[in-house]
């Protein structure tokens, strides 16, 4: 039998990173010949998994935030529809060699109990890390009441205690629950977990079982290769993404008020009016396609922002990025800080000051030119797109078959 990977996400719609990053890995085992079923929760599908070996199955499954509060509380814990749903779906690959199952989400509608139906099917099970949610309740090891970095060990009493959650304390109760429903299927189950950074492997790593394996699999960039951009004298930056205190919104804003910069904000999000507040002549365009991303981009931006306050795993603008010639400011808590170096852009402290200083650089056209063309070059010269992804995906199956 040929191999087969299960795919398994709450979506199938290349919207967030996660999802985009579920979809274009199927698309690109499926380009090197690999047979993959597709299962996902909630109804919607991508164009590109309109591919010959790719079998979508959804298990109509609704968003657990699309429920009432005491529906969505239950079933966010532990969805006994959503564990009978996969367990059919299992059925007939149980016990079958050549056979895995990837897992790249289950919050939003699949919940902890589809873990006990991956287990009792006695095939192996890889999941990539997009966040923390394997360990942290909250899923980013992150304090939303300070903005900071999570230090409390995961599930202790002090986290148990601690009022981080991005909404209420009730939700972060729920999330705990939801928490020790997952961690307590893990005894004596070997399981792989795909890392996108080393940074977020080295936190997250200490936090899973000591016999789980761990695998470097960076995401997949899906760029046309194209002539890099020509960066215009009035080119601003951009930030582009959720629009959120985590994420960094504000200290893009405050750092080009300091350095009298313009910044375009691609997105949307609760951070707008704050935003507005700090540069009232700020631009942000609210939700648009990705070709349209491209087109600004491509058109209107001198170097991108990834000023997360979190530990993030990614981000993907920033590769995507570099691939069209754009050089970045990246955190120095994001993971995507691996692929920055003093040629190719700036990695800064997510702080106002840090930031400001790192832009006044970018605004000398030369300089801005010269590290976009660094971090094109840099970029192609060994570049993360689908093929290559689908060679590390490969090699790590071989590895847990081995």
């Amino acid at each position: 039998m040929a191999m087969r990977i299960i795919i398994i996400a709450d979506y199938a719609v290349a919207t967030g990173g996660a999802q985009r990053v579920a979809v274009e890995s199927a698309r690109a085992l499926a380009e090197v010949g690999v047979h993959v079923t597709f299962l996902h929760a909630i109804p919607g599908t991508d164009p590109a998994l309109d591919h010959p070996l790719i079998d979508k199955q959804c298990l109509n499954l609704p968003d657990v935030w699309q429920r009432s509060a005491v529906s969505g509380a239950i079933n966010g814990v532990w969805s006994m529809q959503a564990g009978r749903r996969m367990a059919a779906a299992l059925a007939p690959f149980e016990g079958e060699k050549d056979v895995i199952l990837h897992l790249h989400q289950w919050t939003r509608a699949f919940s902890p109990s589809i873990f006990s139906v991956l287990r009792a099917s006695r095939l192996p099970l890889a999941i990539t890390a997009h966040d923390y949610f394997l360990a942290c309740p909250n899923g980013v090891l992150f304090r939303f009441d300070q903005m900071a970095p999570c230090r409390l060990a995961p599930m202790s009493l002090a986290c148990i205690r601690t009022n981080c959650d991005t909404r209420s304390y009730p939700h972060k109760l729920v999330r705990v629950a939801r928490q020790a429903a997952t961690s307590s299927q893990w005894e004596d189950w070997r399981v792989a977990v795909f890392h996108i950074a080393d940074g977020a492997r080295q936190r997250l790593a200490p936090l899973l079982p000591a016999h789980w394996r761990n695998y470097r699999v960076d995401n997949p960039i899906s760029v046309s290769r194209a002539a890099p951009v020509e960066i215009a004298k009035d080119a601003a930056f951009a930030m582009v993404g959720r629009l959120t205190e985590d994420k960094g919104a504000l200290v893009a804003a405050e750092a080009a008020a300091r350095a009298g910069a313009k910044v375009l904000f691609i997105g949307e999000g609760p951070a707008r009016d704050a935003i507005l507040r700090i540069m009232p002549d700020a631009e942000i365009t609210g939700w648009v396609s990705p070709q349209e991303v491209q087109k600004l981009l491509r058109t209107r931006i001198r170097a991108v922002l990834a000023p997360s306050l979190w530990e993030e795993t990614g981000p993907l603008t920033v590769l995507e990025a570099a691939a069209i010639g754009l050089p970045a400011i990246v955190s120095s808590r994001c993971g995507a800080s691996e692929r920055v170096n003093s040629g190719t852009g700036r990695i800064a402290a997510p702080d106002p000051l840090a930031f400001s200083d790192a832009m006044r650089v970018f605004m000398d056209d030369g300089q801005a030119r010269a590290m976009g063309r660094a971090a094109y070059d840099q970029f192609w010269a060994n570049p993360p797109d689908g093929a290559a992804h689908a060679k590390a995906l490969l090699r790590a199956y071989a590895a847990m078959l081995g």
